[in-house]
């Protein structure tokens, strides 16, 4: 574990998006880290393409998963 040192602002803000998205502090800052690195490493997605591919995953290690059925026609 290491410690950090984050501005007042960051801290402040995500406070109320932990609250509010149900997750610890950690957590929210966490998350933060995670999207921002996968977009600086994937400039040409969108956030909510990001989005998607992380529950698309977590729904594959869920098994929740449907085969695709092509239109045969």
């Amino acid at each position: 574990m290491a410690t950090v040192k984050l501005s007042n602002d960051i801290i402040s803000e995500a406070k109320v998006m932990s609250k509010a998205l149900n997750r610890s502090l950690a957590g929210q800052i966490e998350h933060w880290a995670k999207i921002g690195r996968l977009a600086e490493e994937n400039p040409g997605l969108t956030y909510e393409f990001i989005k998607d591919i992380l529950i698309a995953e977590q729904e594959m290690l869920a098994g929740k998963l449907e085969a695709y059925k092509f239109d045969a026609n």
